[in-house]
Parts: C-alpha cells; structure tokens; sequence
C-alpha cells in the first residue's frame, strides 16, 4: 500500500469535523476581534484547517500565515489548495510567491505558506496575529517550554485555538486479544512520550496545568475525540485510509521493540488489516481542545 501523508490528512478532514469541539469553537466565534484578522497556523499541514474556517464561515477578511516544516506537506498545499478553493467558488490570485488570494462577494483571505522549522520560524519575529493555530500539533513538541514561544506570536490579548491534543486512550475494537491489545496500545504511547524531538501521550491534560504556567487564560476547553466506524459495512468518505494509515503508524513505531513479540505483533497488524477492509474495525482516540487568551 502506498502510505501518503498528505493524503491522510485529506483523509483526516471528515474525523476532525466530527471530532472538533462545538462549545470551544463557539467560544472561539464569541470572543474573536472584528476582522480583518491576522492567524498564523503552526503545523499548518496541507491546509486543511484554513478550508474548514472557510467552509464554516469563520473568516470573511484574514491574512493567513501556514507554517509547516514537511516540504511534502507544503508542495501538495500550494498545488491542492487553489483548486480546492476554485471547486468552492473562490476566486484564486497568486500574489507573490508561496502566496494566494482567495475572494467573492463576501470573502477575501490572503494565505501565505510557508516551510518551516516552527521555532526556526519564530525566530524571524514575523508580525503578531490575532489568533494562532495548532492543530494536532502540541502533543508533538517539547512542554512546557514551547508555549511561551508559540505564544510570543500573538499580540496581547490574542487568542490560541489549540485542538486535537491527544490525551492518553486508544481503542481499536473488536479485540483481537485482550491482554496483546493492552500491551500494544501502552507501548505504542510510550512511544511518543520518548520521541527526541518531545511529545506527550496525555498533552491534552497536562495543558490545563502548563497553560497556566505560560500566562494563558483557558476560556474553554472540552474533548475532540477521533471516533471511526463503518456505517453498513463502508467507512465514509476516505475514512478507509485514514484507518490504514494508523495502523502504518503502530507498525512503524512499534516494529522491532524488544517487548513486543513479533510474530504476534505481525499478526495482529494483519487481523486489524482484515478487520479494516471487511468494515469491522471501530477506533477511537481521546483528546482535547482549548481556547486560550494570552
């Protein structure tokens, strides 16, 4: 199978609109400044996230700044996203380079992506926006050092929308075994708890701790939970690879670890596998969203 992260996050559209906190992304809408506004989006991905606030209407005049450090993300974005945008009904301009502008009778967005180390990027001291992003991104980075740097991007009294903060469950059902189920899912978070470049299997409730610390006021916060499941046997949309491609994840971070068989880690991809293509396979991951002033 060819594993694509940018299709994934394609893929990942559909779950993240169900999964998205309603009361957090009212409160976001409630407490917003007139626009014009400026965002900075840090692990911008394809662009997603800037579709999404276009399709629900959160932004009518906004300059929007899309940092991602994944070349592969950034390339597919600047290709993607202009024919997105037109299939939608926007007109699309290229002002410069790396840059768009999106537009209709009531909308105009200028978008600028760029590829990026993020804190490389705060480095530039680019100008402070309103609002800053990170969307399924913060349970990736060192804590709590990185929010006092994330946060510098922001204006005083901006806001931070931090979504899909992954907070310490997965579940993929039905069972295969028990007992091996319990250890893979354990071990696959250790995993990201001892990545080199930082990252927190339980991020979504330790922000509670280390917003504070940062100097952040939680307006709202509630869960944004990934839940996955066939309807009549089918996945909707492109929720078939989304599936596949978590499994890729498990393989990857969990081939060869010394406490794992395996053979039986093998063939318990291989049933996961068959239980995906049969329309069996139901997954769940929790996590947790918050609006935060600076």
């Amino acid at each position: 199978m060819d594993y694509s992260f940018p299709r994934y996050l394609l893929a990942k559209q559909s779950i993240d609109d169900r999964a998205l906190n309603r009361t957090v992304y009212e409160a976001l809408l409630a407490n917003l400044p007139p626009q014009p506004l400026r965002v900075i989006e840090v692990g911008a991905g394809i662009g997603t996230m800037l579709a999404r606030l276009l399709r629900w209407g959160l932004l009518e005049k906004a300059d929007y700044l899309a940092v991602d450090e994944m070349q592969e993300n950034t390339d597919f974005a600047l290709d993607w996203f202009p024919s997105w945008a037109v299939q939608t009904g926007l007109q699309v301009d290229h002002p410069g380079e790396n840059q768009l502008r999106l537009s209709d009778a009531k909308r105009d967005v200028r978008l600028t992506i760029t590829q990026a180390d993020v804190f490389d990027f705060i480095q530039t001291h680019p100008p402070k926006a309103d609002l800053l992003i990170a969307h399924a991104f913060l349970d990736l980075l060192p804590m709590p050092d990185s929010l006092s740097l994330l946060f510098s991007l922001l204006k005083p009294g901006g806001l931070a929308w931090l979504t899909v903060n992954f907070d310490g469950l997965t579940s993929l059902e039905p069972s295969v075994d028990p007992q091996l189920d319990a250890q893979i899912e354990q071990l696959y978070h250790q995993t990201m708890d001892a990545r080199p470049s930082g990252g927190d299997s339980r991020a979504g409730r330790h922000l509670f701790g280390y917003l504070g610390q940062a100097g952040a006021e939680i307006l709202s916060a509630g869960s944004s939970d990934w839940v996955v499941y066939p309807v009549g046997g089918q996945y909707p949309q492109d929720e078939t690879y989304f599936l596949q491609f978590i499994l890729h994840f498990f393989e990857n971070s969990l081939k060869g670890h010394p406490d794992l068989d395996p053979a039986a880690f093998a063939n318990w991809l291989a049933e996961r596998r068959r239980q995906v293509e049969r329309g069996k396979l139901a997954y769940i991951a929790h996590q947790m969203d918050f609006l935060v002033r600076v």
